[in-house]
């Protein structure tokens, strides 16, 4: 009687291995994941900043006729105010009651020319983004060889 008095204290060997080896398995599940992380996230948000931008031209598009913005003028044409016809102005009055598209325009978050946020219709000094003034189209500025982790171009995300 007095032996079933006292209860169980400890673990045993077999339940600390279980324990052990479940460890293991979420380990060996969750390291890979996290160590893709960083990467996986600077494509999300690439994607996320062509999101952006393209419906900040759609908008200017459809509220200013049709038209596009110049590749001259599209970071002016996204961040202030335009009146209808592609005409732009700083300040919001009566007949520039368009816009702002945008605050500022996002960085490129991948390759090498990774934090530029300038637009441009080719290659430049501080060229993030490559900008089709014909078709409305904007890209990443990179080159072919910079791929995302699945081997996919960042310039035909």
């Amino acid at each position: 009687m007095f032996a079933a008095l006292h209860a169980r204290k400890a673990f045993s060997l077999i339940e600390l291995v279980i324990v052990v080896v479940i460890i293991g398995i979420i380990a060996a599940i969750a390291i890979p994941r996290m160590s893709r992380g960083a990467a996986g996230a600077s494509d999300a948000s690439l994607e996320a900043n062509l999101r952006i931008l393209r419906n900040a031209i759609d908008m200017f598009s459809t509220e200013n006729g049709g038209q596009f913005p110049s590749a001259a003028n599209v970071v002016s044409a996204l961040t202030t105010y335009s009146d209808g016809t592609g005409g732009l102005n700083a300040t919001k009055t009566g007949a520039y009651i368009y816009g702002p598209y945008l605050r500022e325009i996002p960085a490129l978050p991948v390759g090498a020319k990774k934090g530029k946020s300038g637009i441009a219709a080719a290659d430049g000094a501080n060229v993030g983004w490559i900008y089709d003034d014909s078709t409305g189209q904007i890209k990443a500025n990179a080159t072919d060889s910079e791929v995302d982790a699945k081997g996919k171009k960042y310039n035909t995300y």
